[in-house]
């Protein structure tokens, strides 16, 4: 076997590979003394069929198969060897005036195309400023985030008369011309809200109705959306083009949506029994609550912030028209066109990558499992919490991450957050963070 290196320029080479006979004959010949052990040829006892025969149905195949893998295994070894740090993947470079024949050819010479990767020189320093955005906490806030939680815990409760808002149970059948039930158009227990009736005039005719009555309408005027009349009338869509244009309904229930009252029950419900209980410390709970979130949405907005400025300041020269090549190769539903389209936003992603790589070798940045682990775990708490469960246990929580981790496309993401993270609080100490108080209005903006 030999290779050997064209450099075409800083970001470009080829490698130059020359297969001989001696580099795969041996390993060919024990894969095809392998299938004579296994083949069940008929006419021949197992493990008696000539090699000449087996090598006459498998000699080409083995041959392939062998050559290609010790093409693999060599560029690898040549790779790390040499210490050379590529992009994406090697790429065979076709000649169309070399035609390969596996059958007849013994010595093979092949090429590949490859993208080095560039030397990052990262030239930040206290000049390079960014502002920490530190958002205020205001009482709109803290009343917003009260109701949120009156609403999440609420229930509905039957009423005498209609509301705007309220939700009528009970029968609703077809009527024909002359006002008449239609016999099978109909259903004796369904529930329509109030409020999403969209005919002012129809809506006004449920208001104040009481249990026992009946409102006949248009449901086309008060429903134009045709998911919302099926399922009213629990049908299928596809159905709605041959149902009647006049509709009864008979109220039997009404119900009314009651917000939870603000009380040792709700705290309860909320934080688990007697964590909080006064309305003082629920408000300080809360001001806690939002501030953590809020410095969360000010640490990602710096963490984009510091990430933006490095990409900004860093010259990282690539190999494009490499590039382009590969990515065309490895998605192979995807055209020329769309690698055009989306190319910046992966350059964006690959010199970030290269500059974390820069960052994390020059600081020894290393991830433990117990930080793997650890990062899982409170991924995992802060998913409960947004389903509502503030109060499991440290064995449940522990018990998901483990299953987290087990898929290793969510262990390799959480991986990678961690090391996005620790780059990060690297970079920190090179560039000049400057605190700013503003306002979650103004904060918003800064996404427009």
């Amino acid at each position: 076997m030999n290779i050997t290196r064209e450099n075409i320029d800083d970001l470009n080479a080829v490698l130059n590979i020359q297969v001989e006979k001696t580099d795969y004959e041996d390993k060919v010949e024990k894969i095809l003394r392998d299938y004579r052990k296994k083949a069940n040829i008929k006419g021949f006892r197992p493990g008696m069929v000539p090699i000449g025969l087996i090598r006459k149905m498998y000699g080409t195949a083995a041959k392939i198969e062998e050559v290609n893998k010790t093409i693999s295994e060599s560029i690898q070894k040549y790779l790390s060897d040499e210490k050379l740090e590529i992009l994406g993947d090697p790429l065979p470079k076709t000649n169309e005036e070399e035609n390969i024949d596996f059958e007849t050819q013994d010595e093979f010479k092949f090429s590949f195309e490859l993208g080095l990767a560039p030397v990052v020189d990262l030239k930040i320093n206290k000049k390079n400023k960014v502002n920490l955005y530190e958002i205020s906490v205001d009482e709109k806030m803290i009343n917003d985030h009260k109701e949120n939680y009156t609403r999440r815990f609420g229930d509905f409760k039957n009423v005498d008369k209609v509301g705007e808002k309220d939700t009528v149970n009970g029968k609703i059948e077809a009527l024909d011309i002359e006002g008449n039930p239609v016999a099978g158009e109909g259903i004796e227990d369904t529930s329509l809200a109030v409020d999403i009736i969209k005919d002012e005039e129809i809506k006004n005719t449920f208001i104040e109705k009481n249990t026992g009555d009946t409102v006949d309408f248009n449901i086309r005027k008060a429903l134009p959306d045709d998911n919302e009349i099926a399922g009213l009338l629990r049908i299928d869509k596809e159905k709605i083009e041959n149902i009647s244009e006049t509709y009864r309904m008979t109220i039997k229930e009404i119900s009314r949506f009651y917000p939870a009252e603000i009380g040792q029950d709700l705290f309860d419900k909320i934080y688990g029994e007697n964590t909080v209980k006064t309305e003082e410390e629920f408000n300080k709970k809360i001001e806690e609550e939002i501030a953590a979130s809020l410095k969360g949405e000010s640490n990602y907005k710096l963490m984009q912030d510091i990430r933006n400025m490095v990409i900004e300041k860093t010259d990282i020269p690539l190999p494009e028209d490499f590039l382009k090549k590969w990515l065309l190769k490895v998605n192979e539903n995807t055209t020329s066109e769309q690698i055009e389209k989306e190319f910046d936003s992966f350059k964006k992603d690959l010199k970030w990558q290269l500059i974390k790589n820069k960052v994390a070798k020059n600081n020894e940045i290393k991830i433990t499992e117990e930080e793997l682990t650890k990062e899982a775990e409170n991924i995992t708490r802060y998913q409960f919490q947004q389903y509502g469960i503030y109060y499991a246990t440290d064995e449940q929580i522990s018990n998901y991450a483990r299953e987290t981790l087990k898929r290793e496309n969510d262990a390799k993401r959480i991986a990678d957050n961690i090391l996005d993270t620790k780059v990060i609080d690297a970079l920190k100490e090179i560039i000049n963070i400057q605190p700013k108080s503003v306002t979650a209005e103004e904060f918003n903006k800064l996404f427009e």
